[in-house]
């Protein structure tokens, strides 16, 4: 599970199995017809591809995910802190609210966060 990167298509590719798995292989494609305009030969490229990624798995032609949704951007979200501030989340914090401000209800909910934690 080296490569958790997605690229716009293929997260919105995921983001179809997700909300309606577990499908089957067949309903993927009509999904992916509807939604992205895809051929069955590019759905089941893509679908192989992530599969051999580790993020869904098709078998008996029922596609489910090997990673939820929340887990697959919580990985995402500490690769890129590790990657860009050195693993250290106060440096994120601090570089991000450098040009954006939070509101009263994001620094009650991220108070609420940390106690939770300490508890």
């Amino acid at each position: 599970m080296e490569d958790m990167r997605l690229g716009v298509v293929e997260a919105r590719f995921a983001d179809i199995i997700w909300q309606n798995e577990p499908l089957t292989s067949g309903e993927l494609v009509k999904l992916c017809f509807d939604e992205l305009n895809w051929k069955k030969s590019t759905t089941y490229t893509v679908l192989k591809k992530l599969c051999e990624r580790g993020i869904f798995k098709n078998e008996g032609s029922t596609v489910t995910s090997l990673i939820s949704r929340s887990d697959f951007y919580a990985m995402q979200s500490e690769k890129f802190v590790e990657d860009t501030f050195e693993g250290s989340l106060p440096q994120f914090i601090a570089a991000f609210t450098q040009r954006k401000s939070l509101s009263e209800a994001e620094i009650n909910e991220i108070r609420r966060m940390i106690d939770s934690l300490e508890k």
